[in-house]
């Protein structure tokens, strides 16, 4: 009887030393599967971080031909250089803006007062907003923009666009700096019926009348070119230059104007 208890009490020892082995076996694994588990989650937060801070910094600048063939309602960014502008109000400025390719008008951007006055002819920036076209004219609005630092500068010369202002050519010139020689004065009209606002101007080349307009947000009423084209005869003739807005067909926004006769 003894025996028989001595060998039950041997059998009972091995089976708790299986036991305990298989439990450390069993926690060995787990330890070594937690490690890789929290292996795989840190790289892949690192991948993922790096994708995030890769996307934020890559911005692509178009080139002129991208942004003319980019889709109405499309957001661009593009750089080019001020020309002149509409003047600041309510923290946004409207530019006329140009480079070397081709003139781009940008409405409606935000900007503080402060950066406004650093936005002087020349000075290269990078618009980013969305394409859009009214009644014609083909624009970036709600943009916003930051200075181009160390950024070279350009001052647009007025092309002399005269024998095309009867051309279909004349629309791939929008937005830019030209002149126009030896246009007869037909008449104006004010925007409100009196002077202190828009004029509408019409002149004459070849028999042929050409819209052109006097933005009194550009030039104000106090300037050169507002008191000339308030105080113009019929036909008188006029050298003009402006920059090729368009609306419904060109309508240029007159800069300048010089009477020859």
């Amino acid at each position: 009887m003894k025996k028989i208890i001595a060998m039950l009490l041997v059998l009972s020892m091995f089976a708790a030393f299986a036991a305990c082995a298989e439990s450390e076996d069993t926690s060995s694994v787990a330890d070594s599967s937690s490690v890789a588990d929290t292996s795989v989650e840190a790289s892949t937060e690192a991948s993922t971080e790096a994708s995030t801070e890769a996307s934020t910094d890559e911005v692509k600048v178009m080139t002129y031909a991208e942004y003319l063939a980019a889709e109405v309602g499309a957001t661009v960014t593009v750089e080019t250089y001020v020309q002149a502008n509409q003047g600041w109000w309510n923290n946004s400025i409207v530019l006329y803006c140009q480079s070397a390719d081709g003139g781009i008008f940008v409405y409606n951007l935000a900007c503080s007062e402060e950066n406004a006055a650093k936005l002087v002819k020349g000075t290269k920036i990078r618009v980013t907003g969305s394409k859009a076209e009214y009644d014609g004219e083909v624009e970036i609005m709600d943009a916003t923009f930051e200075f181009v630092e160390g950024g070279d500068t350009y001052v647009a010369e007025a092309k002399d666009l005269t024998d095309k202002l009867a051309s279909d050519d004349l629309i791939n010139y929008m937005n830019q700096l030209v002149t126009f020689k030896g246009l007869t004065f037909k008449s104006l009209e004010y925007k409100n019926g009196e002077p202190g606002d828009d004029i509408y101007v019409t002149l004459t080349k070849d028999g042929k009348d050409y819209s052109f307009c006097v933005e009194v947000y550009f030039t104000g009423t106090e300037t050169d070119v507002y008191k000339t084209v308030g105080e113009l005869k019929e036909g008188d003739v006029v050298d003009v230059t402006g920059f090729l807005y368009w609306y419904k067909g060109a309508n240029p926004h007159i800069s300048a104007i010089t009477v020859v006769k």
